[in-house]
């Protein structure tokens, strides 16, 4: 194994001004350290570690960009040649979950380097804690289908999923398709279901909130173009 490299797993914020209070201190530390950062926009890393007034020169920071179009072999051959330990920045929230990160991980594996995961804010895992559906049993999708049809064939499945085994269902949209989302599932899923929308987690003008189909179809919110985690679950009893 390689012990002279590790590979930093970083976390960054989900709301913009909200670094004090949701990044912990050796997110801080491992930023001030290193100086080779993958990632999946240069523009946002750049920005972000900026923001944090760490006394780092950006000018001075090796970026490599890492998004789900970088060829394998490229990523492959940057971390091979890493002599000094680099971090992994995604675009918001942890990286590797819903995340290209994780090709430049297993990479990392495969080179012998070692792996270190920071705590941070995770939307995914926030949406779920503050849903009200189990945490024992959940399946993440990702994003559903584009299409009309095929995106309302999906919803039905992990509705019916959800009744049936009650095991969580947690879904996501690009945020400009967000109210297109939420208008078919409030077509296709049936009155009881219960679903929960949250957006803007950690942000001033957060939402958490569960209700049943039928109510959420007295006035959904506008969530066009804010960040957002669907949620289909069985509320858990005591």
């Amino acid at each position: 194994m390689n012990n002279t490299v590790t590979l930093y797993l970083i976390p960054t914020v989900l709301t913009e001004g909200t670094a004090p209070e949701v990044l912990p201190a050796g997110v801080i530390q491992a930023l001030q350290t290193l100086d080779v950062f993958f990632v999946e926009n240069v523009r946002t890393a750049r920005r972000f570690i900026s923001s944090l007034k760490i006394g780092k020169r950006i000018d001075e920071i090796t970026f490599h960009e890492l998004h789900k179009d970088t060829p394998r072999e490229e990523t492959r051959k940057k971390l091979g040649e890493l002599h000094t330990d680099a971090g992994i920045i995604s675009e918001a929230g942890v990286p590797c979950v819903a995340d290209p990160g994780s090709i430049a991980v297993g990479l990392a594996h495969e080179l012998g380097y070692r792996v270190k995961p920071l705590v941070g804010p995770s939307s995914i895992l926030l949406a779920l804690m503050g849903s009200g559906f189990t945490g024992q049993s959940f399946s993440f999708h990702g994003y559903l289908p584009i299409d009309r049809a095929e995106r309302a064939k999906t919803l039905r499945h992990l509705e019916k999923e959800a009744a049936q085994s009650g095991q969580t269902q947690i879904f996501m949209e690009t945020p400009y398709r967000n109210n297109q989302m939420l208008q078919t599932i409030m077509e296709v899923c049936q009155p009881a279901t219960s679903l929960c929308i949250a957006a803007n987690l950690t942000g001033g003008n957060e939402l958490m909130q569960t209700r049943s189909v039928a109510q959420w179809r007295k006035g959904t919110p506008d969530i066009n173009r804010q960040p957002a985690i669907f949620l289909i679950g069985v509320r858990e009893q005591i």
